[in-house]
């Protein structure tokens, strides 16, 4: 990915609600101010409150204009749930001539059984996204303390580590 000084990074987080999609786009947005980009969030409820569909997108880069990531441009695609890949799936930005089309990020790139609680994978496929984005990792762990509660710190910030540590492609 080019240098965040010369385009914006567009990321959208989906699932349904309960699972953390704003919790997880909440530590994204300030893990992104706090390494000094200008940060914009939006998002999209759905029928919903708890078990609905819900999105948030997620801008940052060195000026960003709009808070909405624009159809088709989503750099990265992070879905909490694996029936939300499909009707999500048009977020992201197809491979065109010189560039490559965005990843797509889903709970499957976690082993459950390592996760230190379930209700974790929502940080824990922040820290799979982490590798692929220019914001250090001091930024993510203190975003992820300023945003959660200090009883959830140290179970979070594993899950975070788990996500790092795990290869994806």
């Amino acid at each position: 990915m080019n240098s965040p000084n010369h385009e914006v990074v567009n990321v959208v987080i989906a699932g349904l609600g309960g699972q953390g999609v704003l919790k997880a786009s909440d530590i994204l947005a300030d893990a992104a101010f706090r390494s000094g980009h200008d940060v914009k969030k939006a998002e999209v409820h759905g029928m919903s409150q708890r078990g609905g569909s819900i999105a948030s997108d997620v801008r940052f880069g060195a000026r960003v204009l709009s808070p909405m990531v624009p159809e088709g441009e989503a750099d990265f695609l992070l879905v909490l749930s694996p029936d939300q890949v499909e009707p999500n799936r048009h977020h992201l930005r197809p491979t065109g001539p010189g560039r490559p089309g965005g990843s797509l990020i889903t709970p499957e790139a976690i082993d459950p059984a390592a996760l230190p609680n379930r209700r974790a994978v929502n940080v824990a496929l922040l820290g799979v996204l982490s590798r692929r984005l220019p914001i250090d990792e001091t930024a993510w762990q203190d975003a992820i303390r300023a945003n959660l509660p200090e009883k959830l710190h140290a179970v979070n910030l594993q899950a975070f580590a788990l996500g790092r540590a795990t290869p994806h492609p």
